[in-house]
């Protein structure tokens, strides 16, 4: 059920001041815009095109006292079958500027890691090659230090430019914050836990050859394919790594291997993914988390953390 005063015109006009109104969409899809093409409506759908305008929306948001979601890629989402209220902030191909300064990378937040690799590797810039098939933007990296192959977003990053936001109803501010300030851990950042958006970031890469970076690029990309379910739409890794265990072996172990609820499957090439078979709602996805959770505890004593992130009016 949608939230009508969301859809104030006043609100409207606003946003569609800002970021025109070929960008300001409403009742949008929310599954054309996650990886798990999933998801009901969001009231509003704003696509700011650069830095300035986006610390705009957010502000009129805060003036208006309506909800801001900010999404990127979408690939650690699940969206409500319900949807989300308020206003969502879609950062991707809209705000995706990559520079290079010398071994420095500066990337927009929307920018997908994938290119700022590849931007990276063509100036011969060595440091995000485990990085690069994970399919998140730069704010989402930042946003839960994003990582894989023994490599984290941490590792290489420098410093974000954020939006601080304020008190509703008042204006935000934007501060650089270096790394050491953004308490980065396992699937974790100050970025998440303080609520911070994320406008750009720098990475500080290490010189090296084109050629040897691409070649560490491929090889991380065959372990994918060989390994991941990366042709049927999934949010990545389900659940958070439990210490001491893998949860993609726990699942195998506790006879979980295409398990389903509905269109949800406990994917059959790594049973540490949750894919949708084609007509999966999010409801069928929690139900079969909480079937995996419910069995590995009971055969193994280990509670499962999801690492997808629900997003939207769940029960």
């Amino acid at each position: 059920m949608h939230d009508y005063e969301s859809f104030n015109p006043d609100l409207i006009c606003a946003l569609a001041g800002v970021v025109g109104e070929d960008n300001v969409l409403m009742v949008e899809p929310m599954k054309l815009h996650t990886t798990f093409k999933i998801g009901g409506p969001a009231d509003l759908l704003v696509k700011p095109q650069d830095p300035q305008q986006l610390v705009r929306v957010l502000d009129t948001c805060a003036f208006a006292e309506t909800p801001v979601t900010v999404v990127g890629n979408g690939s650690d989402l699940l969206v409500s079958d319900r949807g989300i209220r308020g206003v969502v902030v879609l950062l991707r191909e809209n705000m995706a500027d990559v520079r290079i300064e010398g071994t420095r990378v500066i990337a927009q937040a929307g920018a997908l890691l994938r290119d700022v690799a590849l931007a990276a590797a063509d100036a011969g810039l060595s440091g995000l090659e485990p990085l690069w098939g994970i399919p998140a933007t730069v704010g989402g990296a930042c946003f839960m230090n994003a990582g894989a192959y023994g490599g984290q977003t941490s590792d290489v990053l420098e410093s974000v430019d954020v939006y601080v936001p304020s008190k509703r109803g008042q204006r935000g501010s934007v501060c650089t914050l270096d790394v050491d300030q953004l308490n980065m851990g396992y699937r974790k950042s100050r970025v998440n836990t303080d609520g911070l958006i994320v406008l750009s970031a720098t990475f500080k890469l290490t010189p090296d050859s084109p050629d040897a970076i691409r070649f560490a690029m491929d090889d991380f990309q065959a372990r994918r394919e060989e390994k991941q379910p990366l042709d049927m739409p999934s949010a990545g890794s389900t659940f958070k790594r439990p210490e001491g265990y893998f949860a993609g072996k726990l699942i195998m172990d506790a006879g979980l291997r295409g398990a389903s609820v509905g269109g949800a499957q406990v994917s059959e090439k790594h049973c540490g993914f949750v894919v949708n078979t084609g007509r999966a709602t999010a409801a069928d996805v929690c139900a079969l988390i909480a079937h995996i959770q419910d069995e590995v505890k009971a055969q193994f004593g280990v509670d499962l953390e999801p690492e997808v992130r629900r997003v939207g009016e769940f029960d």
